[in-house]
């Protein structure tokens, strides 16, 4: 881990917020060769999309488009228990993304004219899942879980290929777990140009979705208008605020479990007791000296004047992740406003909700929970307003409609709803 040390005294959250981010790579380092990329994907199609996964090391080993039967023989290889662990995943992400599935709303208003909401799904949703040196079916199943449950008609799958060109067989049986049939094997930011922009052999699609790498999110930025996104979902971060009722040996192992995705994350521990900072630093470096999957990413550790003004912190930061470990943790989570998924309690592991507890681990990064939150159905729907005005709600609001519409300089707008003001049968009254 590189830790940096910071003292603060409560003053200049943001300020102190924005020191901490910097920690991290810059995403717009890799902005112009992202456009270059996608430029090329819309010029090329297929063509363009190979020589780029051939350039980064992708071979794909049967074309761009996995085939169907190898999903299934997939689910049938995959070990019983893994499938188990996938299906409790799948479930509990289901049941939660079906309670927050919109309903549609009516809302009469006084004049007598009814607005209905009425919400529908898109009609195609692309699915990133990062890949190549490791395999993610858990993200998989977060991105496709809600899509289907919003009622989305086709859900395509982009993940890149491991070294002998196959998609690993976890990822495609929670593929066909979740009831998806369309696994494209290609990654980066040249999956998303092709499931954005569409290509000889992938459809384009009207939202794209998943986490990714920066190159991944800057794709998705540039491309947002294009094509609906779900946010900016890029390498993991965790913020820990604790005081000495927590366990330090766990929070370090959630430190380092965040720290596994990759060296371009972010990790923050914040707490008002100096030697708690010091007692997590020794226990971060047993943990991460043991393991050769935790990267070496960046750990700030921050002495707070109190867990209150961590929290003051925190929403500053807008981390991926916040767990609380304190004795009042349950009136601290009140006070956070912009961590994508908050865990409270010695036992609110963040790798919990990365795989089975129910919640979405695709969360705005890099300070989008400001903005933004877990993905979810309302990222695959949209709401369409349908007005119904009869004659009286038309003749109360005709007078309004035109005083505002002349105000603006728009007269025929004025017209347009003078006329339906009026009794049927009434001459309109023209200007001269």
């Amino acid at each position: 881990m590189r830790t940096t040390r910071f003292e603060w005294e409560g003053e200049g959250a943001q300020r102190l917020a924005a020191e901490i981010r910097a920690l991290q790579p810059d995403p717009a380092e890799v902005a112009e060769p992202v456009a270059e990329l996608i430029a090329s994907v819309a010029d090329g199609g297929d063509a363009a999309v190979l020589a780029a996964a051939e350039r980064f090391g992708e071979h794909p080993a049967e074309g761009l488009r996995v085939p169907g039967e190898m999903i299934e023989r997939a689910r049938a290889r995959a070990p019983a228990e893994v499938i188990g662990a996938l299906e409790t995943a799948r479930a509990n992400v289901e049941q939660v993304a079906e309670a927050e599935a919109m309903a549609d709303l009516r809302v009469t208003l006084p004049q007598g004219q009814s607005v209905r909401l009425r919400s529908v799904s898109v009609r195609v949703a692309g699915v990133y899942v990062p890949g190549g040196t490791a395999a993610y079916p858990s993200t998989l199943i977060m991105g496709c879980v809600p899509a289907k449950v919003a009622g989305v008609d086709r859900v395509a799958v982009a993940t890149p290929p491991r070294a002998d060109g196959e998609i690993a067989d976890l990822v495609l049986a929670a593929a066909a777990i979740c009831g998806v049939e369309e696994v494209y094997a290609v990654g980066g930011a040249q999956a998303i140009a092709a499931l954005a922009l569409g290509t000889e052999s992938i459809d384009p699609v009207d939202v794209v979705v998943g986490p990714g790498n920066r190159y991944v999110q800057e794709a998705k930025r540039q491309l947002a208008g294009r094509v609906g996104i779900d946010g900016i979902a890029g390498p993991s971060e965790l913020m820990v605020v604790f005081d000495a009722s927590a366990q330090a040996p766990w929070l370090a192992l959630d430190l380092c479990a965040q720290a596994e995705h990759s060296a371009d994350g972010l990790l923050v521990a914040a707490a008002a007791d100096p030697a708690l900072l010091d007692a997590l630093e020794a226990e971060v470096g047993r943990v991460a000296g043991g393991r050769e999957s935790v990267a070496d990413a960046p750990l700030a550790l921050v002495r707070a004047p109190s867990p209150a003004a961590a929290l003051e912190l925190a929403n500053a930061i807008a981390p991926e992740h916040l767990q609380i470990a304190c004795g009042d943790e349950d009136q601290l989570s009140l006070r956070a406003r912009t961590p994508g998924c908050v865990f409270i309690g010695d036992r609110g592991a963040t790798a919990f909700g990365d795989y089975a507890a129910g919640s979405n681990h695709v969360l705005p990064t890099g300070g989008a929970g400001r903005f933004t939150g877990p993905l979810g159905p309302v990222v695959f729907r949209r709401r369409i307003a349908t007005v119904k005005i009869p004659g009286a709600a038309a003749r109360e609001l005709a007078p309004a409609v035109a005083t505002l519409a002349r105000a603006e300089g728009f007269p025929v707008h004025a017209e347009s709803a003078e006329a339906r003001g009026r009794p049927a049968g009434e001459a309109e009254e023209r200007p001269d």
